[in-house]
């Protein structure tokens, strides 16, 4: 067996999720404590291996559908690449390896690792055939990957960690069942490659999408005005954001409403102008969270 197959099974490329496992080592202001980074990166390599052999479970049990699939009948088990024996020990090694890494990390994180194993579980054996459900478990995925990085790093829990990834992600996930339809186009085959596509139909997923997305931005725009966020951060500047946060939203939109991506993945990885608006995002957070406080107490004194 080559390893080149092995290692696409594996979906290396969707690894960039688990960049989500960092952010409470940001909103934390903990950026300069190196056993922190190396904390928070175990824990994300954890989230890496154990996600790797979510997927190829994923795989092994939808391998026939996505013959279908204009572009996921390429992908290793689909195609016949790789052999079902060999992906069941692939993702058994992957596993134990990736629960290993989280035990050194701690119980904590463990547990919150062997939580994501048990929903993706559930995902795959039930609920990705239930509507609704399929997608809140996408978001919850995420969910777990922040609180994974929060509780490596000993910090607590943030409610606007949790809103903010959550409603953000669901509306990501509605857009991905969005860009799967428009990608097959026929509603029959749409049904025979995902059962809840029988369900969501173009009108649903506009409501959808929109009604997540607008959630999401009030979410995150009650987190940059919170008395919570002013006190950790000594400013509301991050609420100068927003103007970023709405553009890539709508960008997102507007190309899984497309098909012009077959995931948000190769969105994230390939689409210039969402990119750029993410850099742009980042590091005027990165600003606000280093200046913030100085400039607007400089402001407070010029103005009185």
């Amino acid at each position: 067996m080559k390893l080149q197959p092995l290692f696409r099974l594996a979906r290396p490329g969707h690894w960039i999720k688990n960049v989500i496992v960092f952010f409470p080592v940001v909103l934390a202001l903990r950026v300069r404590e190196l056993d922190v980074w190396l904390e928070a990166g175990a824990a994300a390599v954890a989230f890496c291996l154990v996600s790797s052999a979510a997927y190829i479970c994923n795989d092994l049990q939808d391998r026939e559908k996505d013959r279908l699939h204009p572009r996921k009948k390429n992908r290793p088990l689909a195609g016949g690449d790789v052999s079902p024996a060999s992906a069941i020990v692939t993702m058994s090694a992957l596993l134990v390896a990736g629960l290993a890494v989280a035990a050194a990390v701690g119980i904590p994180t463990l547990l919150v690792v062997a939580s994501y194993v048990l929903l993706q579980a559930m995902y795959s054996l039930r609920l990705k055939s239930l509507m609704i459900l399929d997608v809140m478990c996408i978001a919850m995925g995420f969910v777990l990957r922040a609180a994974a990085g929060a509780v490596a790093i000993h910090v607590e829990i943030s409610p606007y960690l949790f809103i903010c990834t959550f409603t953000i992600c669901l509306f990501m996930g509605f857009g991905k069942r969005r860009s799967e339809a428009a990608s097959i186009g026929n509603d029959l085959a749409a049904g025979e490659h995902r059962h809840t596509l029988r369900g969501y139909t173009p009108q649903l997923l506009t409501h959808l999408t929109t009604l997540s997305a607008g959630v999401a931005i009030v979410s995150y725009l009650m987190y940059a005005t919170s008395e919570r966020t002013l006190a950790h951060f000594g400013t509301n500047y991050l609420v100068y954001t927003l103007p970023l946060v709405i553009y890539a939203v709508c960008r997102f939109e507007m190309l899984s409403a497309g098909a012009s991506y077959s995931d948000p993945t190769e969105l994230v990885l390939r689409d210039r102008p969402f990119q750029m608006t993410i850099v742009a995002w980042g590091l005027a957070v990165g600003a606000i969270l280093w200046k913030g406080r100085a400039l607007q107490d400089w402001l407070t004194q010029y103005y009185h």
